[in-house]
């Protein structure tokens, strides 16, 4: 647990910056984390209410007989629904999950829209409902992050106007790790054979995750000081991990959190909820740098890089997506 700091965001909604100076907010821990591991734990969040009706919401979803799921089945041309056979690192993962928007950037495409199943009745209201909290509560997470790092008031305003705004594309997800294959066994010669994690190393193309997760754990990160750490289940706490995105405005001062998912070995299987608090749609990330500071990065646009890490969800196309290193300045 000492790895993983836990943090109190009451603190900072009451106090703002000054939460570090009176020490209400361990300043030096959570900059430690965001540069070695990008993981922290949130407590004190006022979303309570939203967690026990999205994680309700998800129990019985997945539930469901397999055709009342697969009504509501997602493709390439509109990555939101249900999938259970999704690939990381060119690696089948052991879950189910269902993606989905409920707010934020509306696709001017058609085809790309939340297929929202018909049961349970509670369902889309439960995820609209966490979609909004989580959408004002990722904010003020990344301002106290921001914040915690140094930057001054007015810049981070200007880095979140600049960078999110009502027209950002945060995405959301559940997740269900079965103890099983997912996919039915007549299946399963058509597709990539399962790899060794129920969910395979990786990290989040956005600026930051918000993520629930039930107490099976599992979760696991890659400390630079430590090699691979477990994000132990905290009750009440909501994980925190360092996306992609930040780090490039960080000039690689944050860690991007790789993290992973162990088997699941329990029959009852595991949850786990992120969102995914992502760009504006026209956004351009390049690296905020103070004087003389030389960039690690070059310039790109978000759209191009989200488009280019979702390609091999689908299938093995004989390479892994993009990451950010592709941007890297020689």
């Amino acid at each position: 647990m000492q790895n993983i700091p836990v943090i109190d965001l009451q603190a900072f909604r009451e106090d703002g910056p000054a939460a570090f100076d009176s020490a209400a907010i361990d300043k030096a821990a959570l900059v430690e984390a965001c540069e070695d591991h990008g993981f922290f734990l949130l407590v004190n969040h006022g979303c309570d209410a939203q967690v026990h009706d999205v994680f309700a919401a998800a129990a019985d979803f997945f539930a469901m007989p397999r055709a009342q799921k697969t009504a509501v089945y997602r493709d390439a041309e509109n990555p939101l629904g249900y999938y259970d056979r999704e690939l990381t690192k060119q690696r089948r993962d052991q879950k189910e999950v269902f993606d989905f928007k409920a707010g934020g950037h509306i696709s001017r495409n058609p085809l790309r829209h939340t297929r929202w199943p018909e049961q349970p009745d509670h369902f889309r209201p439960a995820l609209t409902e966490f979609f909004t909290a989580f959408t004002e509560l990722a904010e003020t997470t990344m301002r106290m992050v921001l914040s915690g790092l140094g930057l001054p008031a007015d810049a981070v305003d200007s880095t979140m106007e600049r960078g999110f705004g009502p027209a950002h594309t945060s995405a959301a997800r559940l997740n269900f790790y079965p103890a099983q294959d997912p996919v039915p066994a007549a299946e399963r010669e058509s597709v990539t054979p399962l790899g060794d994690m129920a969910l395979h190393h990786h990290t989040d193309p956005g600026a930051m995750t918000l993520l629930l997760q039930d107490d099976c754990g599992g979760l696991q990160a890659r400390s630079r000081a430590h090699g691979w750490i477990d994000v132990p289940p905290l009750a009440g706490a909501i994980v925190v991990n360092i996306g992609d995105i930040l780090q490039v405005w960080t000039n690689d001062r944050c860690t991007a959190g790789i993290h992973r998912v162990v088997p699941i070995t329990s029959p009852q299987g595991r949850f786990s909820i992120p969102f995914f608090y992502q760009p504006k749609v026209d956004a351009v990330v390049e690296p905020w740098l103070a004087a003389e500071e030389i960039p690690h990065y070059r310039a790109f646009s978000w759209q191009e890089y989200i488009r280019g890490r979702v390609t091999d969800n689908y299938s093995d196309l004989g390479e892994e997506d993009i990451q950010i290193d592709r941007y890297k300045v020689a």
